[in-house]
């Protein structure tokens, strides 16, 4: 029987690091499994209406990952059809225990956008009483690049990212 309590996701932001946190009701290889494979990417990455509609992933240490998410829910008015490009690089893997990349803006050929915030981002899978705790730790170049991002709806994004793969977890448990 499994149990669909919904976690909330906690942030603070200390300096010019966002730290966001939330309990995933699955195993914490389940929760891995789910960031490092391209297969399962493209069913939860990007807020809700939006669509992965490109992802390179090269999932080793060095390796790079290219995507675009697109607004596919004509609902969201100006947001429709517009796609927003990303690129990450992988600076260390320690499997079912953590992920840390670089992430930044970019463009399909996968130039970083120059102007735009990037940060380094550390994702620490935990265990924790039966499920998996995780915890993505953004560092940015400066707090006003992370109010760049703040701006920009991000943790409306991320709420509703993790949102989706809390249903992808259930989905696949």
């Amino acid at each position: 029987m499994s149990n669909h309590t919904s976690y909330p996701m906690m942030s603070r932001i200390e300096g010019q690091t966002l730290v966001l946190e939330r309990v995933f009701n699955a195993p914490r290889s389940l929760v891995y499994q789910a960031f490092s494979e391209a297969e399962h990417l493209k069913n939860w990455w990007g807020p809700r209406g939006w669509g992965l509609t490109v992802c390179d992933l090269d999932f080793r240490v060095g390796g790079f990952w290219h995507y675009c998410m697109k607004c596919l829910d004509k609902n969201q008015g100006d947001f429709y059809g517009m796609e927003s490009w990303g690129k990450s690089e992988y600076k260390d893997i320690v499997h079912d225990e953590r992920i840390v990349q670089t992430d930044w803006f970019s463009d399909e050929e996968g130039n970083i956008a120059e102007g735009m915030p990037g940060s380094l981002i550390t994702t620490i899978f935990e265990d924790y009483e039966g499920k998996t705790k995780l915890i993505s730790r953004g560092e940015y170049q400066s707090a006003e690049e992370l109010q760049k991002v703040m701006d920009m709806g991000m943790l409306q994004g991320v709420t509703e990212t993790w949102d989706r793969l809390s249903e992808l977890l259930e989905s696949l448990k």
